[in-house]
């Protein structure tokens, strides 16, 4: 496993074809207020890629924008919400299809109310993953080879979860179901950005 480091935006062809793992690093939870600061990709292939964006940055980034908005091309996330608004308010693009690894577990491990990253890798692929970096400054002028090491671990295991996911919703009955929450999901984050961020708008109450 390798992990490259791009300033600003990837090379030109930097993936064959197939379905990218995606994450953002930002400043904060507050996506207008807090920037975005690093987007990590991978193939699959073992190794991953960070993308960090400076103070004052323009996040022109063609390429990356040309990848995240590629229609014909999946896009797997840990909590999508989250990074699909920070990607769509800093970027510009939806990044879509989509295909979320943590609606999936909710779905089909029912039997639990933990459904971290941390604890879906442990227990689906049992490797153990560190999240001691979680809460670190992404926005300096240097990242430290921990940070890029925890950046990377977010997307390393993303493939192999939604194949074993795949195999229980198919279990269970509920791929239908988790497609549909999926193709919601840029939805709901563009409700995040629009302001009904906590509002349940299809509540009665």
């Amino acid at each position: 496993m390798t992990v490259h480091f791009h300033e600003e935006d990837i090379p030109a062809g930097l993936f064959g074809p197939g379905p990218i793992a995606v994450d953002t690093e930002t400043m904060g939870l507050n996506t207008p207020r807090d920037r975005l600061c690093v987007v990590q990709l991978s193939d699959g292939g073992g190794d991953e890629h960070l993308v960090r964006f400076a103070p004052g940055s323009d996040y022109a980034a063609p390429n990356l924008k040309a990848l995240l908005g590629d229609p014909a091309r999946l896009k797997i996330y840990h909590f999508g919400r989250f990074d699909i608004a920070a990607i769509q308010h800093y970027l510009g693009v939806v990044a879509g299809p989509v295909y979320c690894t943590k609606i999936a577990s909710r779905l089909v491990r029912t039997y639990t109310d933990r459904h971290g990253l941390k604890e879906l890798v442990r227990e689906l692929l049992g490797q153990d993953i560190s999240k001691q970096q979680q809460s670190s400054d992404w926005g300096g002028p240097v990242l430290s080879d921990a940070q890029k090491d925890y950046a990377a671990s977010d997307v390393r295991y993303l493939h192999a979860l939604k194949e074993e996911l795949d195999r229980r919703l198919a279990r269970e009955g509920r791929t239908a179901l988790a497609q549909a929450c999926f193709d919601f999901l840029p939805t709901r984050a563009a409700l995040d950005l629009a302001g009904w961020p906590e509002i349940d708008i299809f509540a009665h109450a």
